[in-house]
């Protein structure tokens, strides 16, 4: 009987571990706001990126990534300028027409010799009203994205109406928050359901 009992509890015991193992940690970003700070710079070293020149504005948006199988999904609403300039109309995304999800990784460089990571997304269109979306895989992700704290979302213009190109962040995830299980996808899954409710 406690050879049963004994190797029951090694049963239930591997169990258990293999399911702490199988939820893969989650960050996730509740809003994705517009750059406030026009050249604002994120990350450092070889892992750093500009910001824009202009300040933007979001309506809504929210942002996940599963740092174990690299698989993102961000969602943008009317992002559009927030400044005008002689080339700009403030209040639309033009001449921006295609954005990309960029991870910063070890944000400050502490673990890569001053050297920020940098994970990107494939370009998706911008539509006219600023709205935006990727969903998919990229593959497995940088150890430094889920071993180092300081992780960054941004939003990149990729494409003024041409090439794709490297271009300027324009806008940030915010309100981070990490999960050793799934329920910040149901979350953002929740808000977007919200977001798109409204609109």
């Amino acid at each position: 009987m406690k050879k049963i009992l004994s190797i029951f509890v090694v049963a239930f015991t591997f169990t258990c571990l293999n399911n702490l193992n199988a939820a893969a940690q989650t960050a996730s970003w509740r809003q994705v706001v517009g750059i406030i700070t026009a050249g604002n710079v994120v990350g450092v070293g070889s892992g750093a990126v500009s910001g824009g020149f202009l300040p933007w504005t979001t309506t809504s948006g929210s942002a996940s990534v599963n740092l174990e199988t690299g698989h993102i999904h961000f969602v943008v609403r009317g992002l559009v300028f927030a400044g005008g300039s002689p080339t700009i109309t403030i209040g639309t995304p033009l001449p921006v027409t295609q954005v990309k999800a960029t991870l910063v990784c070890d944000a400050n460089g502490s673990a890569g010799a001053g050297n920020s990571v940098l994970v990107e997304t494939p370009s998706v269109p911008l539509s006219s009203t600023g709205d935006a979306e990727f969903n998919g895989d990229i593959g497995p992700l940088p150890s430094v994205c889920s071993s180092e704290p300081d992780l960054a979302l941004l939003v990149r213009a990729s494409s003024f109406g041409g090439p794709v190109i490297e271009g300027p962040w324009i806008a940030n995830g915010a309100v981070l928050s990490m999960h050793r299980d799934h329920d910040g996808d149901r979350d953002n899954d929740h808000d977007r359901d919200h977001d798109q409710d409204r609109h």
